[in-house]
C-alpha cells in the first residue's frame, strides 16, 4: 500500500477530528439525560419524563430553549472577556482530543464510492500522533483554568469571583496529583506517546495498569474528579453558598458552553483512565478480543469509558460536599505525597527487575 500524500492525510486527519468533535457535542446532549435519569432512580425521583418517550427528547428541548433565551452580559461586566470565557473554556476542552487515541485502527471498506487511496486502508483511531502525547495533555489542561477565571472575575460580582479563585486553587492543586499519577504508566512503557502506554498493557487484565499500578489509578480517580468539579468536589459551583458559582451570571448559548466544555472534561478525563489504566481497547482476556472474525477492540473501550462516565454520576449523587479547607488539605497533603512515594516505589522496582 503506498504511503499518503500530505492532502491524504490532511483530509484523514480533519474527517477525524470533526467525526470526534461531533461526536463529544452529541454524547454532551446524551449524558446530560442519561445523568439526570440514573440520579433520579438513586434517589427515588422520575427524573425528565414529559418531553417525547420516557423523556428522550428533554436534551432537545433544552438546547432550543438556551438557544433562543436572551443574551445577557450584566451592566458593569467586562464585555469581551465575559463573552471570551465559554470559548476559551470549549476550546481548551476539546483541544485535549487531539492527542488521544480511541481504538486500534480500522480497515475502510472497498467501496466504489471512496477514493482509490482510501479503500482497504487501515485509518488510526487517533487525530494526531505526538512522541510528546503526555506532555501535549500537561499542557492543554492548565488552559482551561483561564476560561473559568475569566468567567468569575469578567461578571463583576463577588460570588462569581469566589468559584473562580476556588476553581483555579482547586484545578492547580489536584493538576499536580493527577499529572503525577502518569509518571508510573510512562516508567513501565519507557514512552510519552499514549498509544504505547496502551501497547504496553496488552495481553489480558494483569498487564492493565490498574492491576499493577491500583494506587497510581487510585489517585487519578481522585484527583480527576476534583479536576474536573464533580462531586466531591464540586466546590466552584457550591450552590449553597455561591449561588451558581463562576457562571452564576451567563444564560443562553454562553452558559450552554461552560457546561458543554465541563462535560467534555469529564469524558476526556475517562478516556484517559481508560488509555492509561483500563487498557485502552484491549479486552481483559485475549480470547475475547475478536468475535466472528471481527475486532472487538472499539467496543471494549467505549464500555470502559461508560462505566466510569456511570462512576461520576454514582458520585454525585452518592456523597456530601467536602468543606473547602478539607479539599485543600486531601490534594496536597494526602494525594501529592502518595503519588510521589508511588514514583519513588515504582522507580525502585523497575531497577531492582531490570539489574
Amino acid at each position: 500500500m503506498t504511503a499518503l500524500t500530505w492532502p491524504q492525510e490532511l483530509a484523514i486527519r480533519s474527517a477525524l477530528a470533526l467525526t470526534v468533535v461531533a461526536f463529544l457535542l452529541g454524547l454532551f446532549s446524551v449524558m446530560t439525560y442519561i445523568e439526570r435519569r440514573l440520579l433520579a432512580f438513586m434517589q427515588f425521583r422520575l427524573g425528565p419524563n414529559r418531553t417525547g418517550p420516557l423523556g428522550l427528547f428533554q436534551p432537545v428541548a433544552d438546547g432550543i430553549k438556551l438557544f433562543f433565551k436572551e443574551e445577557f452580559v450584566p451592566q458593569a461586566a467586562n464585555r469581551w472577556a465575559f463573552i471570551a470565557a465559554p470559548a476559551v473554556a470549549i476550546t481548551t476542552a476539546l483541544m485535549a482530543v487531539a492527542v488521544i487515541p480511541y481504538g486500534g485502527a480500522v480497515t475502510m471498506p472497498r467501496f466504489d464510492l471512496l477514493p482509490e487511496w482510501l479503500r482497504g486502508r487501515p485509518i488510526p483511531l487517533q487525530i494526531a500522533h505526538l512522541d510528546v502525547g503526555v506532555l501535549y495533555l500537561f499542557a492543554v489542561s492548565t488552559l482551561g483554568v483561564y476560561g473559568i477565571v475569566l468567567a468569575g472575575w469578567s461578571a463583576n460580582n463577588k460570588w462569581s469571583l469566589i468559584g473562580a479563585l476556588r476553581s483555579s486553587a482547586q484545578m492547580f492543586s489536584y493538576e499536580l496529583a493527577l499529572g503525577l499519577s502518569w509518571v508510573g504508566p510512562i516508567l513501565l512503557a519507557e514512552s510519552l506517546r499514549i498509544e504505547d502506554i496502551v501497547a504496553c498493557q496488552a495481553g489480558g487484565i494483569h498487564r492493565w495498569n490498574a492491576i499493577i499500578q491500583l494506587p497510581a489509578f487510585m489517585i487519578y480517580l481522585f484527583a480527576a474528579t476534583a479536576e474536573v468539579g464533580r462531586l466531591p468536589f464540586d466546590l466552584p459551583e457550591a450552590e449553597a453558598e455561591l449561588v451558581a458559582g463562576f457562571h452564576t451570571e451567563y444564560a443562553s448559548m454562553k452558559f450552554a458552553l461552560l457546561q458543554m466544555a465541563e462535560y467534555v472534561n469529564m469524558i476526556t478525563v475517562s478516556v484517559l483512565a481508560t488509555d492509561f489504566f483500563l487498557g485502552g481497547w484491549h479486552a481483559p482476556l485475549v480470547s475475547l478480543q475478536s468475535a466472528a472474525g471481527v475486532n472487538l477492540g472499539l467496543l471494549w473501550f467505549g464500555g470502559k469509558t461508560g462505566a466510569l462516565l456511570f462512576l461520576f454520576i454514582w458520585l454525585r449523587g452518592t456523597l456530601p460536599r467536602l468543606r473547602y479547607d478539607q479539599l485543600m488539605r486531601f490534594g496536597w497533603k494526602v494525594l501529592v505525597p502518595a503519588a510521589v512515594m508511588h514514583i519513588l516505589g515504582t522507580a525502585a522496582v523497575i531497577l531492582w527487575l531490570t539489574r
